[in-house]
């Protein structure tokens, strides 16, 4: 049985084969769906293939393995840190090819054709949403620099705030101002993709159970359900909590030696930074809800401050995520007023009809003293978690 590594580049591949306890170079083949098919042509069905996995590994992966025993997509890490002393395209190939003869390197997952789909409409949104929040400090940094006052309002893309903006830029040099009214067009146009990308999400989220599932936590909207199930993909995977933490980068460092004890740093930050960010910001406002993880947000920042404290609900949205998927059940102190805002919302996002004098995000449905009750079992969930 021969064992193939391939380093993967844009233009080319460098090829190795490990066979009978040698290794050799084996040339390139040019990462075109042509090329790459001769190269399956000649391989065998008893042949393992090694590739690293990188954006375009996914795509060579599915051309090959027809022809091959198997196809194992590899972590970079692992072909770095066996090639500390020199690195270059033809010893990355041997070296793959090496480590696949000898069983020492670990497949990494394959996402199925929705769950890749699903992982690039969230980078994309992600992109554009940096770019959008760019665009308006940049129109901040220009009212500052030339000593205009604070907006009186909150939200100075808002109707009101356009309308203050407007009267501001009339006394800024020219430059200025042209910069101010580009900006604002590229808010404008982002805020546009923006929105078509959430009808796509919100779509998908419909018609998903996990995600409306995921939904019944504080703090997860619609585009959280949805990233965290584009970079979850098969819940089956992993087969505790901590495998999903560790997986999603927000699991502390160690560094132990010896008789010392061990000592725990920062989160590791693993995998996708998006996913990491939409979850701290879910933690962030399930952390001002009333219910159990505003409770150990409390306990945390008292010993370790209100960041940490929020990295660490972050850390606990993941392990309740890890539950609600693998037993397939609601989150059990959710909020059903809340929860109904966000399907409202999503139904409106989808083009569902507003109705004329009642609150867009269906606030209607309960009465004063009904939320009330909502907001002192979701107190009472808290003491009970914090007297736990």
């Amino acid at each position: 049985m021969r064992s193939i590594g391939i380093d993967v580049h844009r233009d080319f591949c460098e090829i190795a084969i490990a066979e009978g306890g040698f290794v050799r170079s084996a040339g390139r083949v040019a990462t075109r769906p042509e090329a790459l098919n001769l190269l399956g042509q000649s391989l065998v069905d008893t042949d393992e293939v090694a590739i690293e996995a990188t954006s375009n590994a996914v795509a060579i992966a599915r051309i090959l393995e027809p022809h091959v025993r198997r196809v194992v997509l590899v972590n970079p890490k692992a072909v770095r840190e066996n090639t500390r002393r020199a690195k270059t395209d033809r010893i990355d190939a041997k070296m793959l090819a090496q480590l696949v003869a000898v069983g020492f390197l670990d497949a990494v997952w394959t996402p199925d054709d929705a769950t890749q789909t699903r992982r690039r409409l969230i980078t994309r949104r992600c992109a554009l949403v940096r770019a959008r929040t760019r665009a308006k400090n940049q129109i901040h940094a220009i009212l500052g620099r030339n000593l205009l006052e604070r907006p009186p309002m909150s939200d100075l893309f808002g109707r009101k705030g356009r309308e203050w903006l407007a009267e501001q830029v009339v006394a800024l040099p020219i430059d200025e101002r042209l910069s101010v009214e580009a900006g604002v067009r590229q808010v404008d146009f982002l805020s546009g993709e923006i929105d078509q990308l959430d009808q796509i999400l919100g779509a998908d989220a419909v018609s998903d159970q996990d995600a409306l599932r995921l939904m019944t936590l504080p703090g997860v909207s619609m585009v959280t359900a949805i990233a965290l199930l584009a970079a979850i993909g098969d819940i089956k995977r992993f087969p505790t909590p901590r495998k999903l933490v560790a997986y999603l980068g927000l699991d502390p460092r160690v560094r132990q030696s010896g008789s010392e004890p061990a000592k725990h740093g920062r989160i590791s930050k693993q995998g996708a930074g998006e996913i990491r960010g939409l979850l701290v910001e879910a933690a962030w406002h399930a952390a001002r809800t009333p219910g159990p993880l505003h409770g150990f947000h409390q306990r945390v920042a008292l010993r370790r401050g209100s960041k940490i404290a929020t990295v660490a609900t972050a850390r606990k949205l993941v392990v309740i995520v890890w539950h609600l998927l693998s037993h397939g059940q609601e989150y059990a102190f959710m909020r059903p007023a809340l929860y109904r805002e966000k399907l409202r919302r999503l139904e409106l996002l989808l083009g569902a009809p507003r109705h004329q004098g009642k609150s867009v995000t269906g606030r209607q449905h309960l009465k004063p003293d009904q939320r009330q009750a909502e907001r002192e079992i979701s107190a009472q969930h808290e003491r009970a978690y914090l007297s736990g």
